[in-house]
């Protein structure tokens, strides 16, 4: 874990730091550009609920299949701003904000959106992300 850049999101995180969450959220942001599966093989539950932003469930296999096949491809991914919050010992909701560039079936999306993760230390030892949702963010005139 220790090779992870965190520096990206340790610069936007908003309130307490929490170390090891902002580690695991480094990790899955450099699995996700890199399409590194077994990264994100283990950083994803089995048992995984996840919403996309078409609004659908989205399964472990899917993402994974997806990431394998370059049916999803990250370009960029800018994150803009973090908020942690630890629940218990094992258990932690992240949302962050990022600038994603993304290619999906080859068509290219660009747009600021926003993860809601909920990581839990499976059966007490392993970090991962067991529920989320990924959503687009709209901006209003006048915000950037």
């Amino acid at each position: 874990m220790s090779n992870i850049d965190t520096m990206a999101l340790e610069q936007v995180l908003v309130g307490i730091a929490d170390q090891e969450i902002v580690s695991l959220e480094a990790r899955i942001r450099a699995a996700q550009l890199g399409a590194d599966v077994p990264a994100l093989n283990e950083l994803i539950s089995d048992d995984l609920l996840f919403t996309g932003p078409d609004g659908q469930l989205g399964t472990k296999a899917q993402d994974i299949e997806a990431y394998q096949s370059s049916t999803v491809k990250f370009l960029a991914h800018v994150p803009e701003e973090l908020r942690i919050r630890r629940v218990g010992a094992n258990v932690a909701i992240t949302s962050l904000r990022a600038q994603l560039t993304v290619n999906v079936t080859g068509n290219l999306s660009r747009g600021t959106y926003r993860y809601t993760r909920v990581w839990a230390r499976e059966d007490n030892q392993t970090w991962r992300v067991v529920g989320g949702h990924v959503s687009l963010v709209r901006l209003f005139d006048g915000e950037a």
